[in-house]
């Protein structure tokens, strides 16, 4: 898929959003993208999801591990399109999730075979944290995590992890740190709109 046709799907589903948000690291931006907006009709999930996961049909994928909450569908659609395994076994698709500490861990009765060749997907990428420190969850369970990708790169490029990277759009997005946040210095007080904040919030 495209990334003009990717785009114009995020588009239409009201994905990309305009204002004054805080992001999950701590960044300003004035804008944000909410990929569950996309990711809740189950036919731009499942096209966005065979894309993404045509990236790494070169690769052995034996199951594929999302951070919890934005990654699960996607990565749930990436696995579904990776065709089955050579002993005939379809591929998993397993989350991390943060526990008591803030800590991402694998729970759930969720678990990875030593060496398990593993696919991480994220939904975006703006510092890489939550993909790096996923990564690290299961190369400490035993696996074998053979690439890392996203719906969408916002992250101009920064990204540096210890796998193979793929995303299916880079956006080109202006990110702050609070103490430099133009949007800030304007007077206007910024949202936050992810998963994290939501419940911490509630």
């Amino acid at each position: 898929m495209r990334p003009e046709a990717v785009i114009r799907i995020l588009e239409d589903a009201g994905a990309i959003r305009q204002g004054h948000f805080e992001l999950t690291s701590g960044l300003h931006s004035g804008t944000y993208v909410q990929c569950a907006l996309v990711l809740q009709y189950p036919k731009y999930a499942e096209q966005l999801g065979r894309a993404l996961a045509a990236e790494f049909l070169d690769l052995r994928v034996d199951c594929v591990a999302s951070p919890a909450l934005g990654g699960v569908i996607l990565g749930h659609e990436v696995a579904r399109a990776i065709p089955a395994r050579g002993d005939g076994m379809p591929v998993r698709a397993i989350f991390v999730e943060r526990d008591a500490t803030g800590g991402l861990s694998l729970r759930r009765g969720f678990r990875v075979e030593p060496e398990e060749h593993v696919l991480v997907i994220e939904d975006v990428w703006t510092t890489g944290g939550s993909t790096c420190e996923t990564i690290r969850v299961l190369e400490e369970a035993g696996a074998c995590v053979v690439a890392a990708g996203a719906l969408i790169d916002r992250s101009g490029g920064r990204i540096e992890l210890p796998v193979r990277t793929e995303a299916l759009v880079e956006l080109k997005i202006e990110s702050h740190i609070p103490a430099e946040c133009p949007l800030c210095r304007d007077g206007s007080l910024a949202m936050k709109p992810g998963s994290r904040f939501a419940r911490a919030n509630s």
